[in-house]
């Protein structure tokens, strides 16, 4: 399997990345591409664009300040970068309730520096306390770092206090106290992610009231989105590329509503999207061993084997649900779409505009068709877009 990753590039000049968000949020541009025809309006016009039997799927999760410091005594920084929490649980929701310490797999900055058996310490203001924070080595060839702390916080309160907003490197500029907001969509809810979805940054409550007098069904699923996601394709052939893996979070309600109405399901987002083909697929699974774990592989969907409807996947998840007696199902991803890809869920994509020789370009690449993405993209770079997590939006009806 060949996918060139050099046929997905285009000229980005830095001027046309976005480094704030417009104000207010639902009044940056909006491209519609619908069957070929494209169009410019507002993305408060979204609601008129959307037929009424939209089934909208949005990702509610919530940006933590992933990026904590530490100064050695010498005066050098250490950056740990959060990424995956190891213990004392590997499902987020839960590793960001413990208590005293927590062991996360992380991204650390000027590693050289500090000493294997070396312990940082801070302080930091919680709940008008001051609370004493311990970073140390758990594993240090596999990146694990310890963090403990001297009270009853939980680890969540703590990462709020003391860390910072991990803002996307292209940006190029540090996290400022706007970015808490700003780098967090309206609707999130469940922290976890190192990086927004940022495609839901553009609506507001304005417009999510406009959708409910129109009577579209939304619901809300979660991936936290990891670092991964700006990790830029090095190999020629964009298949080799190590994709990222995402915990991703389903309800047993989500399920029942998406059977319910999968007609012309929108997803917000490339992550919303990624989750509920990554959805049908462990519907899939399920059918083929119905002992699996939710863990969809880089390249699964592109094994042979015999069709499955959406309907009977969908339905074979919903019996996990009902035979394991569960409220929700916790999974993982890396699943990597690029063009010769089915989709089986999605009938149409809110996004932004995505990077240059990118998996999330090949992504729609794969949803709109491989040479239609380049006068997507033309349209916009012609029509002064601003591109990338702070940029405008569009709307992808193939």
């Amino acid at each position: 399997m060949q996918i060139k990753i050099s046929d997905y590039s285009y000229v980005l000049d830095n001027e046309r990345i976005a480094k704030y968000p417009v104000e207010p949020r639902d009044s940056s541009k909006l491209l519609v591409y619908n069957q070929e025809n494209m169009s410019h309006h507002r993305f408060s016009d979204v609601v008129d664009i959307l037929p009424k039997n939209t089934h909208l799927v949005l990702n509610n999760t919530k940006v933590i300040p992933a990026r904590m410091f530490f100064k050695r005594e010498t005066g050098a920084i250490i950056e740990v970068f959060l990424l995956n929490p190891v213990s004392p649980s590997t499902v987020i929701s839960l590793a960001m309730e413990a208590k005293k310490e927590s062991v996360w797999e992380c991204v650390i900055g000027n590693k050289k520096k500090w000493k294997t058996t070396e312990i940082l310490e801070a302080e930091v203001e919680v709940n008008n306390q001051t609370v004493s924070i311990q970073a140390s080595f758990a594993n240090r060839d596999r990146d694990e770092v310890k963090i403990s702390w001297n009270s009853e916080e939980s680890f969540s309160e703590l990462v709020e206090a003391f860390g910072k907003i991990p803002l996307p490197p292209y940006l190029n500029r540090d996290s400022e106290e706007r970015d808490i907001e700003n780098y967090q969509t309206v609707y999130s809810k469940n922290k976890g992610a190192v990086a927004a979805p940022t495609a839901g940054l553009h609506f507001t409550d304005s417009v999510f009231e406009k959708i409910a007098e129109k009577g579209i069904v939304k619901s809300f699923l979660t991936l936290h989105v990891g670092a991964g996601t700006f990790m830029p394709v090095k190999t020629e052939n964009a298949v080799e590329h190590p994709m990222h893996n995402e915990q991703l979070v389903f309800s047993k309600e989500f399920v029942e509503s998406l059977l319910e109405n999968h007609g012309f399901v929108v997803p917000v987002g490339t992550t919303s999207m990624r989750s509920l083909e990554s959805l049908y697929w462990f519907g899939v699974k399920l059918i083929e061993n119905e002992k699996t774990n939710f863990f969809i592989e880089k390249l699964f969907p592109y094994e042979e084997r015999n069709e499955i409807t959406t309907k009977d996947a969908l339905k074979a998840v919903l019996s996990y649900f009902e035979k394991h007696n569960l409220k929700e199902v916790i999974g993982q991803t890396e699943i990597m779409i690029f063009p010769s890809y089915r989709f089986k869920i999605c009938k149409a994509l809110i996004t932004n505009f995505h990077q240059p020789s990118s998996t999330l370009l090949m992504l729609i690449a794969a949803f709109v068709g491989e040479n239609k993405w380049k006068k997507i993209y033309s349209e916009a770079l012609n029509n002064d877009y601003r591109f990338l997590s702070f940029g405008d939006s569009s709307i992808l009806i193939p």
